[in-house]
């Protein structure tokens, strides 16, 4: 584990969020850094090289976090990770569900581009992944993201293939002077048959949005 992971930065840490992300009471946890540069960023703070950000090791944050476990297993909560991109600190959420147990709910906020041994390693330890996908066509992914999307569409593939598509919230964002309600339907529609679930299932947020 390097040491950016063993204490990697986080730019801020939000309590008693009611059932935001899915059910239950929440502590959302946003770690700086992103593989993206988005041009409608609603994180900026994740991508700054300042000081607003402190470095946690494992046992700090969960002892920070901790304090509200009581609400998350009464409510079927727990930590959503989000960011810029939580699933590059992997090794670190994998060591924090080792401190915390089975009891609370994980979740990240992912935009799924990263390297699949990211995913591979998520996967025993994370109940929910929200997706922001961004836009499921390539050149219009690569304009408003400044990369392409071919890691997304094999982590998306991997995710269905472990049978974990019931834990799954899409989020295909409308994004002004990028894509059309025409490609977020196209997006929807490719969704549908990679995933093989239905609409009310999946959910697509049609606003701006981005990690």
């Amino acid at each position: 584990m390097s040491n950016s992971e063993l204490s990697p930065k986080v730019v801020g840490i939000a309590r008693h969020r009611l059932q935001t992300d899915g059910e239950g009471v929440s502590t959302l946890v946003v770690f700086h850094g992103c593989p993206l540069r988005c041009h409608y960023c609603l994180n900026p703070q994740t991508l700054d090289e300042g000081k607003r950000w402190r470095q946690y090791d494992c046992a700090a944050l969960y002892e920070e976090v901790k304090v509200d476990a009581l609400y998350f297993m009464a409510t079927r909560g727990g930590v959503t990770f989000g960011g810029g991109e939580p699933c590059l600190y992997s090794e670190f959420i994998q060591e924090f569900r080792e401190l915390c147990g089975n009891e609370w709910l994980l979740t990240v906020e992912t935009s799924l581009n990263v390297g699949v041994e990211h995913i591979e390693r998520l996967l025993p330890v994370i109940d929910r992944f929200i997706i922001d996908i961004k836009d499921m066509n390539t050149d219009i992914y690569n304009r408003y993201t400044g990369k392409d999307n071919e890691a997304v569409i094999r982590n998306l593939h991997l995710l269905t293939e472990r049978g974990r598509a019931d834990d799954i919230i899409v989020r295909v964002p409308l994004i002004p002077g990028y894509n059309t309600d025409k490609d977020i339907d196209e997006s929807c529609r490719q969704l549908k048959m990679l995933m093989k679930k239905s609409e009310k299932i999946v959910m697509y947020a049609r606003s701006a949005g981005g990690h």
